[in-house]
């Protein structure tokens, strides 16, 4: 089932969509194994745009202590968020229509990226422990253990009422959530 969270119109919290910005930039988030690195690449294949896989990003530290399996802080995460926020920037000076895959796990998180584009659109990829855990073990050569999926699912704070999301079912085929995240992208960028 494909789940689409359109903004909904709430004079508490929630912007209208008209005054919301245009979508400049993607963010594919969610936990290990919901396939963020596929979808952005298929979409990226499809639309031209530029994918910068967050993974890429990690410093040294915590590549070793995902791969020894203890989970990042938010201490650990704070230098390659900065760092993801400064490759988004710098995609959009150089004319590109960035594609970024970053776990995001925590609103706290989403929110670093968006000062940096404040038109960031959120493709939240979104699956049970158990198919998460069964991907990342079938994943060969990657730093993440499947041990981890446990703490990535205690950090999610999913982004259900945040402005310029689009929630789907992960375990959808890979060119469906790209060509409905595509379509919803340009549905939110007029240009």
């Amino acid at each position: 089932m494909l789940l689409a969270s359109p903004l909904k119109d709430s004079a508490v919290s929630l912007p209208r969509r008209d005054r919301l910005p245009p979508i400049q930039a993607l963010l594919i988030m969610g936990v290990a194994g919901c396939g963020k690195s596929s979808v952005s690449q298929t979409l990226c294949r499809l639309s031209g745009a530029h994918g910068i896989e967050g993974d890429a990003f990690h410093p040294a530290d915590n590549i070793r202590k995902m791969s020894a399996g203890i989970p990042l802080t938010d201490e650990d995460r704070a230098g390659w968020l900065a760092s993801l926020a400064d490759e988004l920037r710098k995609s959009l000076a150089a004319g590109q229509r960035p594609v970024l895959t970053c776990s995001a796990l925590k609103h706290s998180y989403r929110e670093r990226l968006r000062e940096a584009v404040p038109g960031l659109g959120v493709v939240f990829l979104e699956l049970t422990p158990e198919v998460a855990a069964r991907r990342v073990a079938d994943r060969p050569g990657h730093f993440m253990p499947a041990t981890l999926i446990d703490s990535q699912f205690a950090a999610l704070e999913p982004p259900r009422d945040e402005p310029l999301t689009l929630v789907v079912d992960a375990t959808l085929p890979v060119e469906r959530i790209a060509a409905t995240a595509l379509a919803w992208w340009h549905e939110h960028d007029p240009v």
